[in-house]
């Protein structure tokens, strides 16, 4: 029996059980509440980042209450606690981030919890007002619903998990509002203990997807792996080479810069591209 630990939302379900239907093992879903679950009315950014969503779960594999987590990657910061490990890292979504509800224009408000969304939101709209927007999928399209907002922003990988790609008035390309670092992925996390989980979790990793999501991560580790800052990077990779567009600016959009390279090593090219940046 392997255990696997999820946050308890719609979605971390969906991921959680998508894995367990691919293991072949007997399974059960542990559904461990993080900090970042509980904090709902306040930016990510302002009470600590990305490990919110992810210290908990990790602090069960390390206990062993746990044998195998499943993140969305881009919950992940980019160092891991010592004693565990990305096992898998299985074919990626689609990374867009997508709107909902009324096309932008001059005066709308528009929902997101993101920094990076809100910055670049507001490159492409100087005129939009954007707003706070906490809670889970389902939690912000009835908030969209019920006028709160005249438009929202979400991750369309999430959406087309669920069932509500037909929600998605538009798709953004990865070119105007480059996408957060592992977005559209899913992380399978475990003790580096060369146990049976680690062994069963790798047969579900997906080679491009690695690299590409590797050399995001490099490049966010050069700015300290957190979402404190505003902060996106996109890897495509072909037979030959890895592509990787970033974004990164003050947190109040100031001084944004946009860069791009082509390179053959994922965390060398990661970290090339963050020194330009910087």
């Amino acid at each position: 029996m392997i255990v696997i630990g999820s946050r308890g939302s719609q979605l971390a379900l969906w991921q959680a059980r998508h894995i367990a239907a691919k293991l072949s093992v007997e399974t059960r879903i542990e559904i461990i509440k993080t900090t970042g679950d509980k904090i709902q009315d306040v930016p990510l950014a302002l009470v600590g980042g990305k490990g919110l969503f992810t210290k908990e779960i990790e602090e069960a594999l390390l206990d062993r209450r746990i044998d195998l987590a499943v993140h969305s990657l881009k919950d992940m910061p980019s160092d891991l606690p010592a004693g565990l490990i990305l096992s898998a890292i299985p074919e990626r979504e689609d990374p867009r981030d997508a709107l909902l509800g009324a096309p932008l224009k001059e005066g709308a408000r528009v929902g997101t919890s993101s920094l990076r969304r809100a910055v670049q939101l507001k490159a492409m709209h100087r005129n939009v007002f954007v707003e706070t927007l906490r809670g889970n999928i389902d939690t912000r399209i009835r908030k969209l619903d019920e006028g709160q907002y005249d438009t929202i922003v979400l991750a369309a990988a999430g959406l087309r998990r669920l069932g509500w790609a037909d929600r998605i008035s538009e798709l953004i390309p990865v070119d105007v509002m480059i996408p957060a670092v592992g977005q559209g992925a899913l992380a399978i996390e475990t003790r580096d203990d060369d146990g049976e989980a680690q062994h069963i979790a790798c047969t579900l990793d997906h080679q491009r997807s690695r690299i590409a999501i590797t050399a995001e991560r490099a490049f966010l580790a050069v700015f300290g792996g957190g979402c404190q800052v505003p902060i996106g990077a996109h890897a495509t990779v072909t037979q030959s080479n890895i592509h990787l567009r970033a974004f990164v600016s003050e947190p109040d959009g100031s001084n944004a810069r946009r860069d791009e390279l082509t390179g053959t090593d994922p965390v060398s090219l990661g970290r090339e591209l963050a020194e330009r940046l910087l």
